[in-house]
């Protein structure tokens, strides 16, 4: 299915020069710079160089101190502590990074990390009743529990303290839960700097403000500040890059010195995890990339095919075959996943083939029976990517519908399911990614109040893939020293984006050869320089353009350094192409 693609061309900024030359950078990264709201030589200076010292103090996050203090009090009288993490890259970490932290100043933890299936996300009112016979006082939430105010209210009935981490928004209609601390940058009155930090980033800071307070660290913090924080950077950076939080500010920081971090992996559980994804940061430090398209997807695949606490068991085990038999289940359980969504994948697709209706729609439901749910969002994400429609996927099973759904810009999604809320048993989200359920004999009447609303709201709108492009770049301007410059901009991700330019009639200077019969390699000439390309899945549309040796073309493209021994260096990849008129 070929989706058209518009390109949206940020126009040149009229300040780019005046900053490349007070900042003494090249003028396209003063273009970038600029575009991410960075206009004067300071600011662009902590931009460039993210430093330890541009972590915001613990302190300044509302209900820290009497988080700190309820925890200490745990510690010193041997209570039991139990975190309640959730099921994804974003729980589990947090729950290893506090985990870590308590065990060191002494305490006693345990943890529960729900299952996806059996009992879906959030806290639970019969695993904190449990917990409380068992013997726990105490329960502190990672990334989790900012909307739970019945079971808080267990938690309180029963003689249970709560302390709540989370970064979800609170509700704007109801209270927030009764609890002994909230840590959340969004709940009101916060002062907290940075709003956007992940579940684990709340509990890296718990976490912080723990080891800073307790007696040993302050007789010597120049360990805690050069040795210890930094290795809790690791879980905090996997999560921040995983969790498609924005990488701008302290999101940024965190990422920047985790990933730095993550080159001397120490623990056997990273080690392993690094192994069994072929990962050599010995040879080739490990980059936001690799997080999101390597190591994210293997953690993650516990929680949607299996059972999430052992990844919590995997980063902290010291026992290097134990650790290397979690790493290879998570292997195994991210084939497993692939597979599933593949089989899916391809019947979805044969769908959106043969079906007129589904064709024309302008928003699409496609349901499957016994589909597994751990991977329904994924194909969600797929079937936007492929079509540029909003999308939901449904799994049916045992006469129950469990959907989750991905948009495009201008459609939300959470508006788009309160139109037809009374068939629902539950639902929730935001505006670009929603999960529900339903009894399966209401899904035709949901197809049908679904479709209605996106007729409505995406009246005579064509769909489309839209290509953002950062700044013109001449292919003949790029050279090794302006990548160096470009790097400087990494950790990429979202809320900072790797830069798409255009170059303008660039040549073609021979027949695209063909790998894989999906990918295209080229070689190209703009002025007196010549660039090779690739072209990733872009064999089929390069064959729809009618490129051939001689053709002229206009390219948006990133740039790569390619490090293969016989054809390594400087290379551009296709991000688009258009035919000059």
């Amino acid at each position: 299915m070929t989706v058209k693609q518009r390109w949206q061309i940020s126009p040149p900024h009229p300040e780019a020069d005046k900053l490349a030359r007070d900042a003494h950078i090249p003028q396209p990264l003063a273009e970038l710079l600029l575009a991410r709201g960075i206009s004067t030589t300071a600011e662009a200076h902590i931009f460039l160089n993210p430093a330890a010292d541009q972590l915001h103090s613990p302190a300044l996050m509302l209900g820290m101190d009497a988080g700190v203090e309820r925890i200490e009090r745990a510690i010193a009288n041997n209570e039991p502590i139990l975190l309640y993490g959730d099921y994804d890259v974003d729980g589990t970490t947090a729950v290893v990074l506090l985990k870590t932290a308590i065990e060191m100043l002494g305490g006693t933890v345990r943890f529960h990390v729900p299952h996806r299936i059996r009992e879906g996300y959030g806290l639970q009112s019969s695993v904190l009743e449990e917990a409380r016979a068992a013997g726990i006082r105490l329960v502190v939430t990672v990334d989790t529990g900012m909307r739970a105010c019945a079971e808080a209210e267990t938690a309180r009935r029963i003689g249970l303290d709560l302390i709540i981490t989370d970064h979800h928004l609170p509700s704007a209609s109801d209270p927030l839960p009764y609890c002994a601390a909230i840590l959340n940058p969004n709940q009101p009155g916060c002062g907290y700097p940075e709003k956007s930090l992940c579940g684990a980033a709340i509990a890296f800071k718990l976490a912080q403000a723990l080891l800073e307070n307790h007696e040993s660290h302050r007789r010597d913090p120049s360990r805690l500040r050069e040795k210890i924080l930094p290795s809790f950077l690791k879980m905090a950076a996997i999560a921040t890059i995983a969790d498609a939080v924005p990488l701008r500010g302290e999101n940024r920081v965190i990422a920047f010195l985790g990933l730095r971090e993550l080159r001397r992996p120490a623990a056997a559980g990273l080690r392993a995890l690094f192994q069994a994804a072929a990962l050599d940061p010995a040879s080739k430090a490990i980059t936001s990339f690799d997080i999101a398209f390597r190591i994210a997807p293997r953690i993650n695949a516990a929680g949607r095919m299996d059972i999430a606490s052992e990844v919590i068991e995997l980063f902290t085990t010291r026992d290097v075959n134990r650790a290397r038999d979690l790493a290879n289940k998570l292997e195994a359980l991210n084939r497993q996943r692939r597979d599933a969504e593949a089989s899916a994948l391809a019947e979805i697709e044969r769908r959106l083939a043969e079906d007129a209706e589904l064709k024309d729609a302008p928003l699409l439901v496609v349901d499957g029976e016994g589909w597994h749910r751990g991977i329904i969002g994924i194909l969600a994400s797929r079937v936007v990517e492929r079509t540029a429609k909003p999308a939901f996927v449904v799994s049916v099973e045992d006469g129950v519908a469990h959907g989750s759904g991905r948009s495009v810009d201008g459609f939300p999604l959470l508006e788009a399911l309160e139109s037809c809320a009374p068939l629902f048993t539950r639902f929730g989200g935001h505006a670009f990614a929603v999960g529900f359920a339903l009894p399966a004999e209401r899904l035709t009447e949901l197809k049908r109040g679904l479709v209605a609303h996106a007729h409505e709201k995406l009246a005579n709108r064509e769909p489309e893939h839209l290509l953002r492009i950062h700044a013109e770049l001449p292919l003949e301007r790029i050279t090794p020293v302006l990548a160096g410059w470009l790097r400087r901009l990494e950790p990429l991700g979202h809320g900072n984006q790797e830069p798409v330019f255009v170059a303008r009639g660039v040549r073609v200077l021979n027949a695209p050869r063909i790998m894989k019969e999906r990918h295209v390699r080229v070689d190209l000439a703009s002025g007196p320089a010549t660039m090779r390309c690739v072209g990733w899945d872009w064999a089929a549309r390069c064959a729809a353009h009618g490129l051939k040796q001689g053709s002229v073309i206009d390219l948006a493209y990133k740039i790569r350094e390619n490090d293969h021994p016989d054809y390594g260096g400087i290379e551009v990849e296709i991000a688009g192409i258009e035919i000059p008129r």
